[in-house]
This record gives C-alpha cells, sequence and structure tokens, in this order.
C-alpha cells in the first residue's frame, strides 16, 4: 500500500471512470493526487472519498481542451505540493461513429482538442518540468481505438493512434533522462463515455458491431487502474514506450 508514497500525480478526467478509479487507487498506495475534470463538483466528491479513506488530494477544474486551463492546473499543483511526480492524461470524448464521409469540420476539431492536441500540451508542460527535476512519469489512456481501426468512428480512432505515436516518441526522446512514458489501451469498459457520444451514426454503428460479438467482456475501471498503478511505479522502471491492450483477449481476435 505504499508504492507511490512521496509521489504527487495529476489525473485529468478523474470525477468518473476509469479516470476516479486511478486517483483513488494512487492516494490509496501514498501519492498525493490532483483529480482533474471539468465536472468540479464530480471531483470534489472523489477528494472527499479519497480523504475520507485517509489520503490525501486536491481538486482542479480543467477544461483540458484549453490550454491555459491546463496550464493552470499544473500551477496549482505545484503551488499545493511543490512537485509534480505522474501525469495520467485521461481525459477524453468519443465521437459518433461516423465514417470518414460523415464527419464534421466541428465534431473533427473538438475531438481532436480534447483526445490529441490537449494531451499534447499536457505532455510539453509536463516534460519541462520532468526535465527540471530529473525524473517523471506519463501515463496516457489512449484506447484499443488507438491500435485497431474497427472500435469507434473515423475521427475518434484518428484522435487516439496519433497519442500512440506520441507516446512512443516521447518515451524514445527522453528515455535518458529518466522519464518513462507509456499508454493503457482499454477495450471495452463500464464507463460513461458513451454519453459523449451525440448525434449516432447508424452506419457507422451497424459497421462496429460486426466486431462486438468478439469481446469477451466488459472491464471494470478497477482493472484499468491496476495496471495505470503499475506504470506509474518504480516496480515498472524498465517499461516504457509500451502501449499495453488491456481488453480481456478482444485485440487477439
Amino acid at each position: 500500500m505504499d508504492r507511490l508514497v512521496n509521489k504527487v500525480a495529476i489525473v485529468t478526467g478523474a470525477a468518473s471512470g476509469m479516470g476516479k478509479a486511478i486517483a483513488e487507487l494512487y492516494a490509496q498506495e501514498g501519492a498525493k493526487v490532483v483529480v482533474s475534470d471539468l465536472n468540479l463538483e464530480g471531483a470534489e466528491s472523489v477528494v472527499a472519498a479519497i480523504k475520507a479513506a485517509g489520503g490525501e488530494a486536491i481538486a482542479v477544474k480543467t477544461n483540458v481542451a484549453n490550454g491555459a486551463e491546463l496550464q493552470q492546473m499544473y500551477d496549482e499543483t505545484i503551488v499545493a505540493y511543490k512537485q509534480v511526480d505522474i501525469v495520467v492524461n485521461n481525459a477524453g470524448i468519443m465521437d459518433g461513429m461516423e465514417p470518414v464521409d460523415e464527419i464534421e469540420d466541428e465534431r473533427w476539431d473538438l475531438i481532436m482538442a480534447i483526445n490529441t492536441t490537449a494531451v499534447m500540451k499536457s505532455m510539453r508542460i509536463a516534460s519541462k518540468l520532468f526535465l527540471a527535476q530529473g525524473h517523471g512519469v506519463i501515463v496516457n489512456t489512449i484506447s484499443a481505438g488507438g491500435l485497431h481501426g474497427a472500435r469507434a468512428g473515423a475521427a475518434y480512432t484518428a484522435s487516439k493512434h496519433a497519442v500512440v505515436g506520441l507516446t512512443k516518441n516521447t518515451a524514445y526522446m527522453y528515455a535518458d533522462k529518466n522519464i518513462r512514458c507509456n499508454g493503457i489501451a482499454p477495450g471495452g469498459v463500464n464507463t460513461n463515455i458513451g454519453s459523449s457520444m451525440k448525434n449516432i451514426s447508424q452506419i457507422g454503428m451497424k459497421r462496429q458491431q460486426t466486431g462486438q460479438a468478439t469481446m469477451p467482456r466488459v472491464g471494470e475501471p478497477q482493472e484499468i487502474a491496476q495496471l495505470a498503478l503499475f506504470l506509474a511505479s518504480d516496480e515498472a522502471s524498465f517499461v516504457t514506450g509500451q502501449v499495453i491492450e488491456a481488453d480481456a483477449g478482444w485485440g487477439a481476435y
């Protein structure tokens, strides 16, 4: 229960789902956790639960698509805890399963802003802090959609594939600087991300469903959190540049 003692961790999209589970588990393992989310009330609820269990955490309202708010998230972390050791870029939204001929510019731009550009900007801030202090860990929640072509629509798939490349490039660039960067690619997990799906494409959904029957089962957020804990801990000191698929074997088909 002490794998993250004396560590400070930022977790975005932490008011619910996988982010919530990761934040709570990190706190149980001794980390001081910054629970970041656009939903401040939800983030504060997670913080209250962490504190009730004896952990330490603060809530920060963050729209990750806003660069100034991302910087403020890091600034508030430094003010509160003086350092940042671990960053979990977990915030994200789904598309509406649209194939490329149905994508509208507004939807494409929003998904890329949240799922890809925000991750890059967060990593840019984190890497500068990590280089100055001589260590750091980044864990990106990517999705099986970042490794396969038939887990979502074209926009979401493209956004997550981009983060796979960003994760690997960052890992290699800083491999000699005591900075690690890995990704988690969950399959179907019991979260509320589906609530971000708007104007679902019937054609796209029908095509996606042809592979749904091959999914062995739906996972739980706590199962993803266990992998995020390993990747953030010193137990994974020799692991960087990896995108680990956690999907009960769905991707093996």
